[in-house]
């Protein structure tokens, strides 16, 4: 019994830690929710001016539409290449040891933890304005993600056919080639694909630092007050993530 309320009143102290930690949270992000209120009769004034959207030049509209895709699939792909040995390094099972797993692992939190668009921000100061810069972004900020998940699918992997490859004297590279890539490959996969769908969302805002694609054209139509535009682009931005969002999830399934 002692036992018993002990722990009950540990989680009363953790419940109301956390209702403490909220509040401080909300009165730090200065919600206000009558505020929110008296805008709401703004918002609807804008949605009124933005239709219809207006779709002229529509060939503009396009090819920024097409340098996101570009952006989002060429980044995603450089990334996953920058991942492939980085997860062998940062998972338990096939790093050479605590020497070379630390560092991957601290090398993954440095690229996860800074955000595409931060890192684009930086590449436009080295390659200049456009997709280039956006495309490094989103590679730099993706490799650390991937290498992330690609690790943790290869620890969960059953160590049966590893071991097996293992006492045969094969090599590491052999072992992770014929053992271990045909058994994580689908998750290796799927990852990649979520990622992809993750990139095609985040890279329609990239333009914003001057890294290309729709964002570009969003905060040109932004500055200029065209709600018609704006209107215009979100709508070409969400049929955009919402076909590469469909693409990305019957792949997943086909792989599962």
């Amino acid at each position: 019994m002692p036992s018993d309320r002990g722990r009950a009143l540990g989680r009363l102290l953790a419940a109301a830690l956390a209702i403490a930690a909220l509040a401080l949270m909300w009165r730090v992000a200065e919600v206000d929710l009558s505020r929110l209120w008296q805008g709401l009769p703004r918002l609807a004034a804008w949605g009124a001016r933005a239709w219809p959207p207006n779709f002229e030049d529509g060939a503009t509209l396009l090819r920024r539409a097409g340098e996101t895709l570009a952006m989002a699939t060429l980044g995603t792909l450089l990334g996953a290449l920058v991942a492939a040995p980085l997860c062998l390094l940062a998972a338990r099972t096939t790093a050479p040891g605590a020497i070379v797993y630390a560092p991957a692992r601290a090398l993954l939190n440095m690229l996860r933890g800074v955000d595409s668009f931060v890192f684009a921000l930086l590449f436009v100061a080295a390659v200049g304005l456009g997709p280039f810069a956006g495309l490094l972004g989103i590679a730099m900020h993706s490799a650390g993600s991937i290498a992330k998940l690609w690790s943790e699918t290869i620890e969960q992997a059953a160590p049966g056919p590893v071991e097996a490859a293992t006492l045969t004297g094969a090599s590491r590279l052999k072992v992770a080639l014929h053992a271990l890539l045909p058994d994580v490959a689908p998750g290796l996969t799927s990852t990649a694909l979520y990622i992809l769908e993750f990139n095609v969302r985040a890279s329609t805002v990239l333009g914003v630092v001057g890294a290309g694609g729709l964002g570009q054209e969003l905060k040109n139509a932004v500055d200029l007050l065209d709600s018609p535009r704006v209107f215009a682009i979100i709508l070409v931005i969400l049929v955009m993530v919402t076909a590469i969002d469909a693409f990305s999830a019957l792949a997943r399934r086909r792989l599962a």
